[in-house]
């Protein structure tokens, strides 16, 4: 069912709401994402880094109303809460949790049911169209998410249900790793700075923006060009999927290369996400858990890594 349209309901993701006078430019200095770039018609992925450039959570972000949501994964969610608020008391912005007050759908291939309700989605990734509460994002890959009021939830999934198939969460993952969208979640926080997830090729860095918690590490890295592990798409001849952070081995070293950032399966084998270190990727023999496990396969990502263009965004 996986290449087949679908809905699933984004359960995964909660929803940090950021509002007040203050909050565009109290969000400016905490997150890689360039807020100027955001309006009413777009969104944009985006992270929060430690000072030495490592990532606390990863995001989408659009504007709403008087401030900007946030989804991210959920096990992250009260950790950075609780941390954004230690800086936003010198600000005039609230941090809330919306995560109750908004229902979210993912879609693949349901651009003819957005369209049922009013909403008529861009192809271009990012863009944002609105109508009657209602919030559709377009995703890289032609994917789109709906979130909308959450006392619409039931009237909504049922518009949906009668258009398209109601697909697991592992699909809708699947479609993300195949995107090559790379995200932080509690077993890989701190773990990587943007560029290992090749955040900077899909429009969630900002080189132009100045100064945010973080960035003389990741503007460094981007400039001098010494990154050493990079995000790769694999597949595993398994059906069970390794969870996020699990090693991955080669035999050119005697430690672990890798790790595994997002995981989802088709067919009866796995496809997946990691950060590896960029000789055991020349070799080709990655192998999960032990230099004794499951062969893995490189697969093509769907975008070409470009610093010059990537500096100007």
């Amino acid at each position: 069912m996986a290449n087949s349209a679908f809905f699933t309901l984004l359960s995964h993701e909660a929803l940090l709401a950021v509002r007040g006078p203050d909050a565009a430019k109290f969000l400016q200095g905490q997150l890689t994402c360039n807020l100027n770039y955001l309006n009413e018609q777009t969104s944009s992925l985006g992270a929060r880094c430690t000072p030495k450039g490592r990532m606390i959570s990863s995001f989408r972000i659009l504007q709403d109303g008087d401030g900007y949501l946030l989804a991210l994964a959920s096990e992250l969610f009260e950790v950075q809460l609780t941390d954004l608020k230690k800086y936003a008391v010198f600000s005039k912005s609230t941090l809330t949790d919306e995560s109750t007050k908004w229902v979210r759908f993912g879609l693949s291939g349901g651009d003819g049911a957005l369209l049922t309700l009013g909403l008529d989605l861009p192809l271009q990734a990012d863009t944002v169209t609105r109508t009657n509460g209602l919030i559709a994002i377009r995703l890289p890959g032609g994917r789109a998410e709906l979130w909308a009021p959450a006392e619409q939830h039931e009237s909504l999934h049922g518009r949906l249900a009668a258009q398209l198939h109601e697909a697991p969460l592992n699909d809708w993952l699947l479609g993300q790793v195949r995107a090559g969208i790379g995200q932080v979640f509690g077993a890989t926080r701190e773990q990587f700075i943007p560029q290992m997830i090749n955040l900077q090729a899909v429009g969630g860095v900002s080189f132009k923006k100045g100064c945010y918690t973080g960035q003389e590490i990741v503007a460094r890295m981007q400039y001098l060009g010494k990154l050493k592990r990079r995000l790769k798409r694999l597949s595993l001849p398994q059906s069970e999927s390794p969870t996020v952070g699990s090693e991955l081995f080669s035999p050119v070293h005697s430690s672990s290369v890798g790790e595994v950032v997002l995981a989802a399966t088709v067919d009866g084998s796995t496809e997946l996400l990691a950060v590896l270190q960029e000789d055991a990727v020349a070799d080709g023999r990655i192998h999960l858990g032990s230099v004794e496990g499951p062969l893995l396969t490189l697969l093509e990502l769907p975008y070409q890594l470009d610093a010059d263009r990537e500096i100007q965004h």
